[in-house]
């Protein structure tokens, strides 16, 4: 058709599969039929401060800020609400870098829930049980903005590796008990399952097995973890960081599965043995998964078959 021959259309109101089809061909023109989105749903990331925490370390005194990046689906309709992941991040109880695992967040998020990833106090500056107070106030964090950020707040889960697995399960197993801290208290910080990827869970029985780092030195990441205490020469303060010692026959846990390398580096495969044998003797509902050959979060984690194996966990569960 000649320019000098168009007519204004007015805009056409219909759903995105009825809107008609260019029939448009210039010579050349690849045509493409069949393909389909595999990616269900597109990601926005927004940044917040969470909360903000008074430190006195070091001989310095002040207040420092605790962002999270929440990776949120989008929809047309803008009105759908998603089940929530609050994400700690593992990072030897140190700093946290927060983009580790980025991928996997944002496709967990085009999978169709909100991932919070947050972020801790450091151990330097406040050790155990700094980090599972955090992630609780993460969780009532995003239960008070539920609205704002389209959650399901009747279905939270957690999920951490490495320290971020010790910090969820501390978390996890604790809900509104102790250790806890006031901030958004008046919200539950009650999960329904948690997604544990190779954390730690007994600090004192670490060197008893191979790894490339001592765990017992105060200069260890566990060792920080307990105040810069030698692991084995204080037993009184690796006692509370143990996830078991927070379960009971009597008391309900959530739902855990446990995810670790056969050739992990860094935390001994026999720490998640350790929390999955205990679990299943009190009769709580625990699944193992032992990639083989995989390491300390890589060489097996970073693919869609280790997504599929969580994705279908928390959809029995969340």
């Amino acid at each position: 058709m000649n320019d000098k021959e168009l007519k204004l259309i007015e805009p056409i109101q219909t759903d995105p599969a009825s809107f008609p089809r260019s029939e448009e061909i210039p010579e050349g023109c690849i045509v493409i039929d069949g393909w389909q989105d595999e990616f269900k749903y597109k990601v926005d990331v927004h940044k917040v401060i969470y909360a903000t925490r008074y430190i006195n370390a070091n001989s310095e005194a002040k207040n420092i800020e605790l962002s999270m990046y929440i990776y949120e689906p989008k929809t047309f309709s803008g009105t759908e609400k998603f089940p929530v992941i609050v994400y700690a991040q593992g990072s030897a109880f140190h700093k946290q870098w927060l983009f580790d695992h980025i991928s996997q967040h944002v496709r967990m998020a085009e999978r169709g829930y909100i991932i919070c990833a947050f972020e801790y106090r450091p151990s330097e500056l406040a050790p155990f049980p700094a980090q599972a107070q955090d992630c609780k106030t993460a969780i009532r964090y995003m239960r008070k903005n539920a609205e704002i950020y389209h959650c399901d707040a009747d279905h939270v889960a957690l999920w951490g590796d490495s320290s971020g697995g010790h910090t969820v399960l501390i978390a996890g197993f604790t809900g509104n008990d102790e250790p806890d801290i006031d901030l958004y208290k008046e919200y539950s910080a009650h999960v329904n399952c948690i997604v544990d990827w190779f954390g730690p869970t007994d600090f004192s029985k670490m060197n008893y097995y191979p790894s490339s780092q001592d765990h017992i030195s105060p200069e260890s990441p566990e060792g920080y973890e307990i105040g810069r205490k030698n692991v084995l020469e204080h037993p009184e303060l690796v006692a509370p960081t143990i996830p078991m010692n927070y379960l009971s026959a009597d008391k309900p846990a959530p739902p855990t599965l446990i995810m670790h390398g056969g050739r992990d580096m860094l935390v001994p495969f026999n720490q998640s043995c350790r929390l999955y044998n205990r679990m299943k003797e009190l009769g709580k509902e625990a699944t193992l998964v032992k990639l083989n050959d995989a390491n300390h979060g890589f060489l097996g984690f970073n693919c869609e078959k280790a997504l599929d194996i969580v994705d279908i966990f928390l959809r029995n569960h969340i």
